[in-house]
């Protein structure tokens, strides 16, 4: 059962990627064709999606692009709870608009296995075997 305030309105597929969203560890990232590929449903832009329409209840910072870019106009939030958290940060180029650091995506990407520490895909709720988030 969804902990989502809004659980009765939200479609069943945003209520299972924001569950899932929920499940990122601090500190930790899955990308949205993650989120996608452990559900064994949609696309990076259903997941996209979901997070622009649902996302604000849940830890929307930990869902991103699979390149390590910041969400554009969240980027300093974002920052803020990266850094918060410890999240893995590349530091951007001086010749990069803005400065914005990237994630360091092959140490933030959390694989779906509970708790922090990096392995093979657990499998998520009602767990069907979805296979591995990095391939």
């Amino acid at each position: 059962m969804s902990e989502h305030p809004t659980s009765d309105a939200l479609p069943e597929y945003a209520e299972r990627v924001l569950d899932v969203a929920e499940l990122i560890p601090p500190g930790r990232v899955m990308t949205y064709g993650d989120i996608a590929e452990w559900l064994g449903d949609g696309g990076p832009r259903q997941v996209g999606r979901v997070m622009a329409l649902y996302g604000g209840a849940v830890p929307w910072w930990r869902v991103v692009r699979s390149d390590g870019t910041l969400l554009p106009g969240h980027e300093l939030r974002a920052l803020n709870h990266y850094r918060e958290e410890s999240t893995p940060l590349r530091e951007a180029p001086r010749s990069a608009d803005g400065h914005v650091p990237r994630l360091d995506m092959r140490r933030a990407r959390w694989d779906g296995v509970t708790g922090p520490a990096a392995g093979g895909m657990a499998g998520g709720p009602g767990a069907d075997g979805g296979g591995g988030a990095h391939t």
